[in-house]
């Protein structure tokens, strides 16, 4: 009977053999240290030789996991460069006043959460005494991705230092008054302190990696060296179940991006339960990292394990903390000696007769407490191997107890992600734990005091020194303005005005050319930060290949295939364009990182993401909202645009909703614009608003999403006249009317209409008109509405405005004041899009708009499907014309039969 482990001819063919006798010993001497020594020493050995191997370089298949230990064995710690007992003392501090904030916040129901950083304590503390650079460093400092729901014990260290006050932490979650805290990492809400929003799950991750990939990006284009700086992302184990919490470890690995570190606080526990309840959630993640290149480095148990594994002279040891599960090591967290003897020791007998040299102290020591995230020499020394290592990111998985510290009542409770407070006699428990000088009379009517040792206290002299030595507080942002970027020179936005004659033009063209044309600008051209997910040629962007480069940290280590070609595909150190692949999660993280660069790196980057409308609000809007939460700049352009444009590429690619996406985004500067040259005038104020001299109370802390289209039209000139530029800006101006338009209206007295349409809508909209007038006798005003979104957001300020006694008429309503007749909308979107200004329309208002699922098949069908075509329009505009008794309800009847509706 064949051996089916054996090695099969098949393979040896596929793996020649010179020396098939050496082969066979090799094979042989395996086969007899199984048989003399037994299966777990054979295993140990073929580790070890395998380990040996990849650190010599040899060119092998990474081994994926190792031992459940320590990385760094104690005797090769690094002495830590500090005061450890004062350092134990500022940590105490810190867990008391994130426990007692928190749980003077539960009396006013705003909740909060304590177990976390009081399992993640050390990981923040150690980095901050020793690690994480300030602004003032070199570069920029470190970049700082700080587990949101830890944020109670950054508040508490803040505190210590002195940038809070008791009323700020009395005032967490409460932050209406204005002088109050968020619940979690938000530069919106406390922009001196946040520098990135890490909540929702799995953003943090993902924005760190492009983050330092960034900081490369820029030192690489000399826009600034900013080699000196490291990101550290703090995450939970549990998160890294997110998809995106790992989409880009190989892009990290694959760059070598060794500015980067991941620490994880492996508590072993997610908000309902163990993570890996029946599996090892560590080894997982070890065999994740490191099949994807990176360095993993492994703090899981504390000084009080080394006694057990100098007693394993077996390996049993060993072998049964791999075996183990999660939520098991989870129970033994909670029970007494007795049951650990049995359960743990009792399972092998080498296990039985270590544990009889052990006492029962000893055993709950190793089991409840001693954890190597909890212990300041274990953070050090992995912390160092981190910043140390070279040619590839660094994950440290430090396994820690969640709620440790704040009693029995907390630990490795699966309900500790829910319980908010602790009772006076749990912080009296802690406070003795903790070695705290708190008295008993501070409780003053059963509320907990907050402590202090004093502005001038060692600890709080040795805190502040250290982070002088460091470069200055951390968290920390940079909120002082930079000075405006000098504007572009006009031309570059008025070569759009006079139109494009008989040339036909898609609005993505238009965008593009103007794009091209502001990157050769002297001052500001090297500024922006092309960022396309791998359609740059669906674009029309690959002429911006070989001038701007494709950036590679590698550069271009082969001869492209066309490379003889004018517009050939190169790639370079010192590239402009972030071509990501197919990842707009990625294109996102880049997009947030240059977006934000003007506070992170004191450089004003102007970075567009070019993506097709479908594919960017409805998978990344939570990324639209972390923009908007790290008050990011720049345009977002969603190409390809509408409903019903994408001849051929049906319901999946068929956009009828980014607007109203959109407009749930308070950052989010909507805009559907339908000709070049209001492309043009939206970027043109956008860089003013943005990077150049903002108008008293604009808020420059906003993004732009402009939809444009892939149909090419002979493209308008802009229409002259007072307040054009203004109207485009403001989302609505009138295009012409029919007389301007020179339509033929063969009726006296004609019933008068007005015709709102935004980006490609505008077209079928002047179809109408003409039809209207030539074969209906009606007058049709064509208004081009650029954007729906920001006159609401107008009309809300108007409304507000009247609530405090001010009198202010909404833009939309002054530029529609005295236009005769009634209102129909129309846009290549849901009719929700266009109804969002309803309620301020003074006239008749009506609207069309494309609801429903899109489909495959030629501009025409899909638009006379969705009932927005011109003829569709005039049926439209005749009803509500018929409604009011401008024109016999006949000619309804009429016009649908004419048209075949």
């Amino acid at each position: 009977m064949t051996d089916p482990t054996a090695i099969q001819p098949s393979e040896l063919d596929q793996l020649p053999d010179r020396d098939p006798e050496e082969t066979a010993e090799w094979q042989a001497s395996l086969d007899a240290v199984t048989k003399a020594a037994g299966p777990h020493r054979a295993a140990y050995l073929m580790r070890r030789t395998l380990e040996r191997a990849e650190g010599n370089g040899l060119a092998l298949p990474k081994l994926l996991e190792t031992d459940y230990v320590n990385t760094i064995p104690t005797a090769a710690e690094p002495t830590v460069d500090g005061d450890e007992e004062m350092e134990r003392r500022i940590t105490a501090w810190n867990r008391w006043n994130a426990a007692a904030m928190v749980t003077r916040g539960a009396k006013h129901g705003v909740g909060g959460h304590i177990a976390t950083f009081a399992s993640a304590a050390w990981l923040y503390e150690t980095g901050f005494n020793h690690f994480f650079k300030g602004k003032e460093a070199d570069g920029s400092g470190d970049q700082l991705y700080i587990q949101g729901h830890a944020s109670p014990g950054i508040y508490a260290r803040a505190f210590l230092d002195g940038r809070l006050t008791e009323a700020h932490l009395d005032n967490f979650r409460q932050e209406a008054g204005g002088n109050g805290l968020p619940s979690y990492p938000h530069p919106r809400r406390l922009p001196w302190l946040w520098e990135f929003p890490t909540v929702s799950m799995g953003l943090g991750p993902l924005s760190a990696i492009y983050q330092a990939r960034f900081n490369r990006y820029l030192t690489n284009r000399s826009i600034k060296d900013v080699s000196a700086s490291h990101v550290w992302a703090f995450l939970g184990d549990g998160e890294m179940d997110e998809p995106e919490s790992t989409a880009a470890l190989a892009l990290a690995s694959r760059e070598g991006l060794d500015n980067l570190t991941f620490v994880i606080n492996c508590n072993l526990q997610r908000l309902d339960g163990p993570v890996r309840a029946n599996f090892k959630i560590v080894q997982e993640l070890e065999a994740q990292f490191r099949g994807a290149g990176w360095n993993v480095v492994k703090s899981l148990w504390g000084n009080a394990w080394d006694e057990l594994f100098q007693l394993d002279t077996t390996g049993a040891l060993v072998r049964r903390l791999r075996q183990v599960p999660d939520a098991q090591v989870q129970t033994y967290q909670t029970r007494d000696a007795a049951y650990i003897r049995q359960d743990f020791f009792g399972s092998d007998p080498a296990l039985v007769e270590l544990a009889k040299l052990l006492s029962d102290d000893k055993i709950l020591e190793c089991f409840h407490l001693s954890r190597g995230g909890h212990e300041a020499r274990k953070v050090y020394a992995a912390y160092k191997a981190a910043v140390e290592h070279k040619g590839a990111p660094t994950v440290i998985l430090a396994q820690t107890v969640k709620g440790h510290t704040l009693g029995t009542g907390f630990a490795s409770k699966n309900a500790n992600h829910q319980m908010k407070k602790l009772s006076t006699d749990e912080f009296k428990q802690m406070r003795d734990l903790l070695e705290l000088p708190i008295k008993d009379s501070d409780f003053v009517d059963g509320v907990v005091p907050y402590g202090h040792p004093g502005a001038d206290s060692p600890e709080v002299r040795y805190l502040q020194e250290r982070r002088a030595a460091l470069g200055g507080p951390a968290p920390a942002r940079r909120t002082q303005p930079l000075a405006p970027l000098p504007a572009p020179a006009d031309k570059a936005f008025a070569a759009f005005d006079k139109g494009s004659g008989s040339q036909n033009v898609a609005t993505t063209m238009a965008f593009v050319r103007l794009v091209k044309d502001l990157v050769r600008d002297k001052t500001s051209g090297r500024r922006w930060v092309p960022i396309v997910p791998d359609e740059a040629r669906t674009f029309g962007m690959e002429s911006l290949f070989p001038s701007l480069g494709i950036y590679s940290p590698k550069g271009q280590t082969y001869e492209p295939v066309d490379r003889d070609q004018l517009m050939y595909y190169k790639e370079a150190k010192d590239g402009q364009i972030l071509n990501e692949g197919i990842t707009e999660a990625g294109s996102m993280a880049d997009f947030i990182a240059a977006s934000t660069a003007y506070s992170t790196h004191g450089e004003a980057m102007i970075p567009f993401y070019i993506f097709y409308s479908m594919f960017g609000w409805q998978r990344t809007a939570d990324q639209m909202w972390q923009l908007g939460d790290q008050l990011g700049r720049g345009f977002l352009v969603g190409a390809t645009a509408g409903r019903t444009t994408l001849t051929g590429e049906g319901l999946q690619h068929a956009d009828g909703h980014s607007p109203v996406i959109a407009a749930t985004n308070p950052a989010a500067l909507s805009y559907d614009p339908a000709f070049a040259y209001e492309v043009a005038t939206i970027v043109k104020d956008g860089l003013r608003r943005m990077y150049g001299e903002a108008a008293p109370g604009e808020d420059q802390n906003v993004f732009y999403y402009l939809t444009v289209y892939n149909e090419p039209i002979p493209q308008p000139a802009k229409p002259s006249g007072l307040g054009i530029d203004e109207g485009i800006v403001k989302g609505l101006y009138r295009f012409n009317t029919a007389e301007s338009a020179g339509v033929q209206v063969n009726a006296a007295n004609a019933a008068r209409i007005q015709l709102l349409g935004s980006g490609t809508a505008i077209h079928w909209v002047l179809e109408a008109q003409k039809l209207l007038a030539e074969e209906w006798g009606v007058a049709a005003d064509v208004w081009s509405a650029t954007s729906w979104t920001e006159l609401r957001r107008d009309a809300l300020e108007a409304d507000a405005a009247l609530l405090r006694g001010e009198e202010r008429v909404p833009f939309l309503r002054q530029a529609l004041q005295g236009a005769e007749g009634p209102v129909l909308a129309v846009s290549d979107y849901m009719r929700q899009v266009p109804d969002q200004i309803a309620q301020w329309v003074e006239q008749d208002y009506s609207s069309l708009g494309a609801d429903g699922f899109g489909l495959s098949d030629t501009r025409a069908a899909a638009r006379r499907h969705f009932g927005v075509d011109a003829q569709s329009i005039v049926v439209a505009a005749l009803a509500q014309l018929a409604r009011r008794g401008e024109v016999p309800a006949s000619a309804v009847k009429e016009a649908r039969a004419r048209y075949g509706l």
